[in-house]
């Protein structure tokens, strides 16, 4: 039996606004809130929309047989939620078809991993709360920001509770081996890999509407007869691609959206099944150990991190940006806590990328900046702004050693109250247990007392009198008998 396991990835940053040096300290506000409800609000009714409204019609048409996975950053259901709340209700009618999988990752589609052990852990949780308080989910597999993976990310993940782990099925990492099968972590064997499939998902997000492509135009057909091609013991293809394909990068004209509800039909005559991550890592037993010992991503044809990291420039605004995290983690403002995640996002240093600058890669496409210099500019001094208001509330005097004792003495305090309340939340229940047994017994003898007094008495027969004995009379004396004389 053979399957196939669909992810379609969502995300939208928070745009920055053309923020000026002389700007730094005076305005506090970074975000250009025009162009980011024009775009996801655009995206939104040309792609996401259409796009959902034909899984729930694919779900439907199939009577639960289509099942996929859909990861959406943090950042993104925040502006769904504010510009096209209807999309929040779409997504959730696919989570309550059971047909739909929601996984686990960075909330703000972050670098975190790749710096900071501390804040990956803290926005896969929150991620994982909001997609709890939407859809009802506790996602089960993690997949990292851009697919981004390596041995040393492993065992944290795994520690974390997760089944699974999806990244990019690079060839200079496969080499001879097929993505087509599920792999353990080298570090963490408990752990499992599901691998994109390269030239399949390309087939669909890159290729479709190519028609100079040998094997234009793709039908659905044609597709799933390639996928029953595969060798037997190959057991699952990892389709993995954002959502805006259908719609946006391949437009409706094309006919992606035909060819996508298509799919299911043909499949089931082949007979391949669709599965979701968590059905996958749990119905199939890894093959072989998979070791990754540098990050890889699913970006470029390196598929290493140096779309974000590939620069002095890209490095710059990174190690600057991470250099505040432990002062950030300490405060309580709100606001800041909230500018924090949204300057994560990896959009931002996206935009800084210098490959390829003048033959319309992919960075330039994407960045509302004219030049990758333009957008160090910008993204820096906001950055100068935001770390200003860090040493507001945590000044650098305060040095790392300093610090980390701080956060030492903080952790343990935490733990200790953590214990406290553990405790006092025991006792709690010890005294409500005792006053329930308490009023339980005072109800019972209560009940019992209460039974007691309404029981009718029989009344008491009169008893008899005693009849007094007879007082004995005097015995009379007899006369004497004359004395003889």
């Amino acid at each position: 039996m053979k399957a196939i396991c669909f992810y379609f990835q969502i995300h939208q940053p928070f745009r920055l606004k053309r923020y000026r040096f002389f700007d730094i300290g005076n305005d506090h506000y970074y975000y250009d809130d025009f162009a980011n409800d024009d775009i996801i609000t655009r995206i939104a009714h040309r792609s996401y929309i259409p796009a959902a409204e034909s899984l729930l019609r694919m779900i439907e048409a199939s009577k639960g047989k289509f099942k996929c996975a859909i990861s959406v950053t943090g950042t993104a259901l925040e502006q769904f939620e504010q510009y096209v709340p209807e999309f929040i209700d779409l997504l959730k009618k696919l989570a309550e078809t059971g047909c739909v999988e929601f996984l686990a990752e960075t909330y703000a589609h972050s670098l975190s991993s790749l710096a900071d052990p501390d804040e990956f852990i803290n926005q896969v949780k929150v991620h994982d709360e909001k997609i709890k308080e939407l859809f009802g989910q506790t996602p089960k597999v993690l997949r990292n920001t851009e697919l981004i993976y390596s041995d040393e990310l492993a065992p944290l993940i795994q520690s974390m509770g997760y089944k699974g782990v999806i990244t990019e099925g690079a060839k200079h990492i496969l080499g001879w081996k097929s993505p087509n099968y599920i792999y353990s972590a080298a570090s963490a064997p408990k752990l499992k890999i599901l691998l994109k499939n390269d030239k399949l998902s390309d087939d669909i997000s890159d290729r479709f509407s190519n028609t100079s492509w040998e094997d234009y135009p793709l039908t659905a057909d044609k597709y799933i007869d390639w996928i029953a091609s595969t060798p037997q013991e190959e057991q699952i293809i990892n389709l993995f691609m954002n959502l805006e394909v259908f719609g946006d990068f391949q437009p409706r004209e094309t006919g992606i959206f035909q060819f996508l509800e298509a799919l299911p039909r043909f499949a089931e005559e082949r007979g391949i099944d669709f599965w979701t991550p968590t059905t996958a890592v749990t119905k199939l037993k890894p093959v072989a150990e998979l070791s990754i010992l540098h990050p890889i991503s699913w970006a470029d044809e390196a598929r290493d991190t140096s779309a974000w990291l590939g620069n002095q420039l890209q490095n710059e605004a990174f190690q600057k940006l991470y250099s505040v995290s432990e002062r950030v983690r300490l405060c309580q403002d709100r606001r800041l806590k909230q500018d924090w995640y949204y300057l994560q996002a990896a959009d931002h240093f996206f935009y800084m990328s210098t490959k390829n600058m003048h033959d319309g890669s992919v960075h330039s496409q994407f960045s509302p900046y004219d030049t990758p210099f333009d957008a160090f500019t910008n993204y820096m001094n906001v950055l100068a702004d935001f770390i200003v208001r860090v040493e507001e509330q945590y000044p650098m005097s305060i040095d790392n050693e300093e610090l980390s004792s701080l956060l030492t003495t903080i952790r343990n305090q935490e733990r200790e109250i953590e214990v406290l309340n553990k405790e006092a939340e025991s006792m709690r229940k010890n005294i409500e247990h005792f006053n329930e047994e308490h009023l339980l017994r005072e109800k019972a003898a209560e009940e019992a007392a209460a039974k007691k007094a309404a029981k009718p008495r029989k009344p008491k027969a009169p008893k008899a009198a005693a009849e007094k004995p007879a007082k004995a009379e005097p015995a009379k004396a007899e006369p004497a008998e004359p004395k003889a004389e």
